[in-house]
C-alpha cells in the first residue's frame, strides 16, 4: 500500500481538487505524495490512450514504465511526449506487444486505450499480471466478453476503472446532488437521450500496401481480417462493426452509464431497437447512420436516437440526456445542464462545464485534446487511485461499466434480429432466444480465444 502525505500547499485550486476533498476525504488532495511512485503502462498510445496517461500524470506521482502500440511511428511520439510530461524525464521502455509489456514489467497500473475489440483481452491479462486496470469504454464488444472481464477482476481481487468519466464531471455531481437527489424533478417516469453528431466516417479508399511501421496483424488481433485501406486509427475503425458496436456502442453508452448513475438504475428488464444505414449509403461504413432503443426498467423507459446526419433536435444538446420528471425536466450534457421546473413561477437552474485552463496549462497545447472532459478524467483518475488505496470499488466499477456497454450491445443485437432483447445475467442468456444467446459471444479469429466468465 502506498502511504500519502498531503501537500496542502498545492490544495484547493479548481473544482478536480474541491471534489475530490468532497468526494474523498482528506485522500482526495489534489497533490498526492505516495511513498514511492506508481508504476505505470499504456496499451494504445493514439488520442485517447495519451490523453487518460497524461491526466493520470497531472493529479499523481507516477513512473510511467512502459508503452505499447502496433503503430511504431504514433509509440515512438508517444514516448518522447511522456518523457517531456513525466517528472524523471526518462522515456518509458516500448512495445509492439502487450503480452510481452506485461510479462517483462511489474505495473501498478496499465491504462488501456485501444480499440474496442482488444479491451477484453489485454484488461484481463493485465489484472492477471497483477496490475489495476483503467479501462476505456465501451468495455467490450460482446456481451459475454464483458462478464469475463467483471469476473477476472473479480477472481484477481483488482480495481478496474472504466472511462466512463460522466459520473466524475463536476457539472454533472452538481446536477444529481442538487437536482436529482433533492427531489426537484419529482417522480421520473421518462428519459431520453441522444447524439446527433456528424462523426460516421465513411468512404471508400482504396486498398493498399500495410506500412512497414504498423503490425496490422496484431492490430487486427481477434477481430475479423479485413483488407488494409489505410491507418484505422481515431475515427476509421469505429465505422465498422468488426471492431465496435457503431455509434451506439461509442455514446450511447456514456449516456445510458450517466443516467443510471444518476437514477441508480440497473440492468435494463428489456431492450429494443430499430435502424439501420437510411442517408449515408456511400461509403464501406457498415455500423448505422440512425437508430433508436428503448431501454425498459420498472416504470420507466430510457429512449435512445441517434442520426450521423441533419441537424440536432436542439442545437444547444446535440448529445445529450434528459430527465422528465413531474416537476420539471433536466437536461444534461458533458457542456452544461439546465433545470426547467413544471411550475412556471419556479426557478430555473443552469450550470456550465468546469474548464481548468489556468491550473493546468499544459492543456492549453495538448493536441486533440478534450478540454471539457479533461477535469473529469482527472476526478475519474482520482477516485480510481483511492479505490486502489482504500480496496475499494471506483465510480465506475466494471460491472457498471459492463452493464452499460453490454445493455448497447442488447440494443444492436435487437436491431439486427427484429426482436427485443431480455437478458438474464444470472444465467448468461436471452431470455427463450437461443440464436440471440448464441450471439452473446462473436466469433474470435484464430489462434485466439474468447474469454470464458466461468474460467478467467
Amino acid at each position: 500500500m502506498h502511504t500519502f502525505n498531503i501537500n496542502r500547499r498545492q490544495f484547493l485550486q479548481g473544482a478536480t481538487a474541491t471534489l475530490a476533498l468532497t468526494a474523498f476525504g482528506a485522500q482526495g488532495m489534489d497533490l498526492i505524495n505516495p511513498a514511492k511512485p506508481y508504476r505505470v503502462g499504456l496499451i494504445g498510445t493514439g488520442w485517447y490512450g495519451k490523453s487518460d496517461l497524461f491526466r493520470l500524470i497531472q493529479v499523481a506521482p507516477v513512473e510511467v514504465v512502459a508503452l505499447c502500440d502496433v503503430d511504431k511511428n504514433m509509440l515512438n511520439e508517444a514516448g518522447k511526449l511522456v518523457s517531456q510530461r513525466q517528472k524523471s524525464g526518462k522515456t518509458p521502455r516500448l512495445y509492439g506487444d502487450y503480452r510481452k509489456m506485461l510479462a517483462d514489467n511489474q505495473m501498478d497500473i496499465v491504462l488501456i486505450g485501444s480499440p474496442d475489440h482488444w479491451h477484453a483481452l489485454q484488461m484481463i491479462d493485465a489484472v492477471k499480471a497483477g496490475s489495476h486496470v483503467y479501462v476505456q469504454k465501451p468495455i467490450s464488444v460482446d456481451v459475454l466478453e464483458g462478464e469475463a472481464m467483471v469476473a477476472a477482476a473479480r477472481k484477481y481481487n483488482k480495481v478496474v476503472q472504466v472511462g466512463t468519466q460522466r459520473k466524475s464531471t463536476p457539472h454533472l455531481i452538481d446536477a444529481k446532488k442538487n437536482i436529482v437527489d433533492t427531489g426537484l424533478l419529482g417522480k421520473i417516469s421518462h428519459v431520453e437521450m441522444c447524439c446527433y453528431f456528424p462523426m460516421r466516417a465513411n468512404g471508400n479508399p482504396p486498398v493498399e500496401a500495410v506500412p512497414a511501421f504498423l503490425d496490422y496483424e496484431m492490430w487486427t488481433g481477434p477481430a475479423p481480417m479485413r483488407p488494409y485501406d489505410g491507418l484505422p486509427h481515431i475515427r476509421w475503425w469505429r465505422t465498422f462493426q468488426e471492431y465496435g458496436n457503431g455509434i451506439m456502442g461509442d455514446m450511447c453508452v456514456h449516456m445510458l452509464d450517466t443516467v443510471r448513475w444518476m437514477l441508480g438504475l440497473g440492468w435494463p428488464k428489456k431492450v429494443s431497437s430499430t435502424g439501420g444505414i437510411y442517408v449515408q449509403t456511400g461509403g464501406k461504413s457498415n455500423i448505422p447512420d440512425t437508430q433508436s432503443a428503448v431501454f425498459e426498467f420498472d416504470g420507466l423507459n430510457a429512449v435512445w436516437q441517434h442520426r450521423s446526419w441533419g441537424t440536432p433536435n436542439n442545437p444547444e444538446y446535440p448529445w445529450s440526456f434528459t430527465l422528465y420528471g413531474e416537476k420539471g425536466t433536466l437536461w444534461g450534457s458533458t457542456m452544461q445542464y439546465d433545470f426547467i421546473p413544471a411550475d412556471k413561477d419556479g426557478k430555473r437552474i443552469h450550470k456550465d462545464v468546469v474548464y481548468e485552463k489556468e491550473k493546468y496549462p499544459e492543456d492549453l497545447t495538448e493536441e486533440r485534446i478534450e478540454l471539457n472532459a479533461a477535469p473529469a478524467t482527472r476526478l475519474h483518475m482520482l477516485d480510481f487511485l483511492a479505490a486502489i488505496e482504500n480496496n475499494s470499488r471506483p465510480i465506475a466499477d466494471i460491472q457498471e461499466g459492463h452493464i452499460s456497454t453490454a445493455s448497447c450491445i442488447l440494443a444492436n443485437m435487437s436491431m439486427q434480429t427484429g426482436r427485443p432483447m431480455v437478458y438474464d445475467p444470472q444465467k448468461r442468456i436471452v431470455v427463450g432466444d437461443a440464436e440471440a444467446t448464441k450471439m452473446l459471444a462473436r466469433q474470435y479469429r484464430q489462434p485466439y480465444k474468447h474469454p470464458d466468465p466461468k474460467i478467467v
